[in-house]
Order: C-alpha cells, then structure tokens, then sequence
C-alpha cells in the first residue's frame, strides 16, 4: 500500500485522547478539527522540561536514494512507548513547495507515519501561510517607505535585501523588478522571491523563547542602509506589532498522533541549508515539559542539521541532547561509495565499505560535541544480511551502537531493539559542548565549522564576503551565531564531493546578515532559495474526487 493508503486505514484518534496522554486537560486545546490541536505556551513548564531527555535524530550526507530521518524519528518514538518509555516526537512542517514538486510529504513512511497525513502535508493549521503573510508585511511596509516622501527614512534602495516569500516552487519568481507602471506604482527596483521556509521569519519562529521574544526579534531585522550609511531595521518601519499580530496563532505548536497512537507536536520548518533545519524551541520545550523523552529531527545531515541544532539552537535556548541517533541505510553508504543510482539494490559489499567513511565523519562530529551517537540502519527490502553485518561490525569497531530498524515496515514493532539501544545511551553522561562561542571572531568560528565538522583544510573568502565581513563588524554584530548556507549532498561546498572529501578548502562567496534570527549566514557554492518545479511535478499525479477523496499524495 502506499503511505495515504496506510494513513487511511489507520483507527485514528480524537485529538482530545491523544491530549489525556500528555495530562493536558481539554479546555487547553485550541481544536482544528477533529484531529488536530493548537497548544498554549503556557504548558511550557520551565522547571520540568530541563530534567527530561533531548533524542536528536539526524543523518548521513543526503543521497537521492533517501535516508528516511522523518520515519526513524517516528518509529523510534514508537518503539521507545512500546518499552515503557512516555515519548513525543516533536517535529518540523512540512512546505508545499516540495509537496507539489519532487520530495513529496514530511509524515514519515509506511507504518511509521504521523496522522491526518493529508492536513498535515498541506496547509495544516496555516502556520506557514502567517509565517508568508508576515515577510509579506514588512516588504510592503518597506516599499510603501520609499514611496512616502514625508515619512521616507532615505532607505537606499541598492541596498535593500529583503525580499518576498511564497510556499511553493516558482523558478520564474527567484528575481523579478517591482515598482513598474508610474509614480504611483511604487519605487522600480530588483527584488525576487525566496520560499516560504526560507524566510527569517521562519527562522526567527524557531527560535524565539516567547511571544515577546518573537516581536524583539522580529525588530531586530536588518533591512538594508539609508543614503548616508546608516543601518536600518524592521523596529526603524515600526513594523513588529503587526508583524506579530499576524503572528499570534502560528507562534502555537500543533499536537497532531502518530499510526499507534502516540503525541506527535509539530511546529515550524525552516530549511537546513540555508537556515537552521530545526522545529521550534517552544515545540521542544513543550514536548520535554509533557512527556519523558522527546524525539526531534535536524534537516539533512549531521554537518547542516545537527550542527546547527546543536550550534545554533541548544545554545540559544539552554536545552542539551542526552543521545544523537544517525540514520544510515545501505543504499545511501553504497551511493557515496562510488555505486551509481541505478544499482544500488543490488549487493555491493565494496561500495558499502567505502561508503562508510562519510559514517564514520559524522559520528566523529558527534563526539565533538560530547555526545553518544547510536546508528540506525534503516532498513530497506534490498538490503542483504551481508551488508548489514558490515554496517553493525564497521560501527562496532568504531565504539558506536548500530541497529537495523525496520520502522517503515513494522512500525514501532521494528524500532523496539532501537529504542533500548538509545535509552541505554541515554542514561550515560553527557559532556555536551558547543563546537564554538557565540563571542568568538567570525572567521574562527567559521573556519572551526568548516574544518572540524566539514574536514576542509582552510577558508577562503571572495572580495564581496571581506566587504561583508567589514560591514558586520561595523553594526557590531560579530557575536551572532553562524549558520553555513552550503550543500546537503556533500560535507564539502563542492556537490560533486560524496563520500568523506579531503584536501579541499571551503569558498565564503558572502555573508548574510539575519539579525533577527541571531546568526549571521556565510554562502558557499551556489544557494537555491526558491527551488523550481522538477519536469515532471508531483502535482500532476494528484487529483480530488467528489467525495473529496484525494490521491497521489504521497
């Protein structure tokens, strides 16, 4: 069956049952339907969450073969109730844009899903339409500035860099001039229009402690100059009260279940390559407020996602993981051991052991941080008892826990060896430490990122990214966080780069100020923040019949 069909078949629960779980009474449910929920921030427990355990569930470089981080993280939340241990997985939305394009849904697969699986991959309880509503507001506001020559704050607009924002692939809206038509039409300039998920918005979303942080934030975000020189932030427009009034519903997290039955939160979803690839703070110290264990993803793999989650986010919001889980399947390490797509079905003990190198890099990114990896040998119908024993006996000798997890097939019932092997990590002490302070000099904390996590020997920085540099000094913001804009399919800047690179330098072509977030973003290779629609667009194979049955979701 495909996943809608299993998802279809599942004894769904109203979400009120799903709530009693969790202790939280009904009149605290914010209800979207039957099955879904809104939860008030005041369930936020600031004495508790502190105590319970942080599972961070991330991966090996991306391939197209899929690695399946989403159906681990749920599965293992299954198994982890199936031995005892009261468990929520707390989890980012999913965008449209790859919805209707080539990724398809982020519920997870097979029989490890989270439920209603259609609401969920579509517009859900609209926090990403107020998250493109809230961009949008400030753009407008910024451009009806430089139309209003009364109150014009002498924006120059050369140096404008926000753009607009829509949840949904459109190549042909990546750069577009506005302002055309006449003096009433508005200021002509370029601009362009990024996706949804990778707004600041969005990101600032996931970061923020609170309501009142969300609107501090949302002011602090750099817009661009004035004529003379001079700053000027979203607080110059006095643009965050209403920014935040838009904002009002989508700062609460969503309780939603999964197939078994078990508390699934999720919230937010900004994008890993280019932003910080982590669901919200508030989610996280929402489910760690309610439930024992909280099992959490970070976008693509461990030197995006996981860095940044653990960088960027831990040390934002206090919260510290108890275990990493690193989801590794055959086909992937086969991939990056030099196996082309096509036959990566067929057994290739070779490709696997030379796969294993880019395995073996990111548990040792793990360890960096002081933390326990357990791998999870997420398991395919291809895969043969040979190639998993290499897997288990590599990882073995290399001081980590690996477990085939059958999660897509069984469900929690595949994830229960799993779960034990990750509460047992767990239990043991964690040394938890940021791989670089906040307060560091840019380039060190960029080139410790670059050399430690990626294994490049050196960075380098073009004449715009110096030029850049020279302008964060002068704001006076060198302190902010990084978060590296840099391709998924490799742990260089170079794509082409599989496996475990060396002997190979990181190239900064510039640097992003995303003030209101709290990081700064230094690019490398070319960024796509508005992906187009593939030839042939998940959207075609998708229809909705009169009953308002839909199919080719998937």
């Amino acid at each position: 069956m495909t996943d809608l069909e299993i998802a279809r078949q599942s004894a769904i629960k109203p979400i009120r049952d799903i709530a009693k779980k969790l202790d939280i009474p009904e009149t605290e449910l914010e209800y979207y339907g039957h099955y879904k929920a809104k939860l008030p921030l005041n369930l936020i427990d600031p004495q508790t969450y502190p105590n319970n355990k942080l599972i961070l569930v991330s991966a090996i470089s991306p391939t197209p073969a899929g690695e399946g981080k989403t159906t681990v993280t749920i599965g293992l939340t299954e198994g982890l109730n199936r031995i005892g241990r009261q468990a929520t997985a707390v989890l980012r939305e999913p965008s449209l844009g790859p919805v209707f394009g080539i990724k398809g849904g982020a519920t997870g697969g097979g029989y490890s899903q989270v439920v209603p699986m259609e609401d969920i991959n579509l517009h859900f309880t609209g926090d990403f339409s107020a998250v493109e509503k809230t961009h949008n507001l400030l753009a407008a506001l910024l451009d009806n500035n430089l139309q209003n020559k009364k109150f014009s704050l002498g924006i120059d607009p050369r140096t404008i860099t926000w753009k607009r924002v829509m949840d949904m692939n459109d190549r042909s809206l990546r750069k577009v001039i506005i302002g055309l038509g006449g003096t009433t039409m508005g200021v002509p300039r370029e601009s362009g229009f990024d996706i949804t998920v990778a707004s600041e918005i969005m990101a600032i979303l996931c970061l923020s402690d609170n309501f009142e942080d969300l609107k501090r934030r949302m002011g602090n975000i750099y817009i661009g100059q004035t004529y003379d020189g001079q700053p000027v932030f979203a607080r110059d427009l006095k643009a965050p009260g209403a920014m935040a009034v838009l904002m009002k519903d989508a700062i609460k997290p969503n309780l939603v279940q999964t197939l078994e039955g078990n508390p699934a939160i999720i919230h937010g979803g900004p994008f890993a390559n280019i932003a910080q690839g982590t669901n919200t703070v508030i989610a996280t110290r929402m489910g760690l407020s309610l439930s024992e264990y909280v099992v959490t993803e970070a976008g693509f793999g461990f030197d995006l996602g996981g860095e940044k989650f653990l960088d960027i986010k831990c040390q934002s919001a206090g919260l510290a993981p108890s275990a990493v889980v690193l989801v590794a399947t055959v086909r992937a390490l086969k991939y990056h051991g030099g196996a082309s797509l096509k036959s990566l079905t067929d057994p290739d003990i070779e490709a696997l052991g030379m796969g294993l190198a880019n395995l073996h890099k990111h548990l040792e990114n793990v360890r960096q941080f002081g933390l326990t990896p357990v791998v999870a040998i997420n398991r395919f119908t291809s895969d043969t008892e040979e190639e998993l024993a290499l897997i288990r006996t590599s990882c073995e000798a290399a001081g980590a826990r690996a477990v085939v997890a059958n999660v897509w097939g069984e469900g929690g019932g595949g994830a229960t060896q799993l779960a034990e092997a990750v509460a047992e990590a767990a239990t043991e002490p964690s040394t938890f430490t940021p791989l670089y302070h906040w307060n560091d000099p840019v380039k060190k904390k960029i080139k410790t990122i670059a050399t430690r996590i990626y294994g490049a020997d050196d960075v380098e920085y073009t004449a715009q990214a110096k030029k850049d540099l020279k302008q964060i000094e002068k704001l006076e913001l060198s302190g902010l966080a990084i978060c590296m804009a840099k391709t998924q399919k490799s742990l260089s800047d170079n794509p082409a780069l599989i496996g475990r690179p060396e002997n190979f330098n990181i190239t900064v072509r510039e640097i992003e100020i995303a003030a209101g977030a709290g990081f700064l973003v230094p690019i490398t290779g070319d960024m796509m923040r508005m992906p187009g629609l593939p030839s042939t667009p998940a959207a075609e194979g998708m229809d909705i019949d009169k009953d308002g049955v839909i199919t080719g979701l998937f």
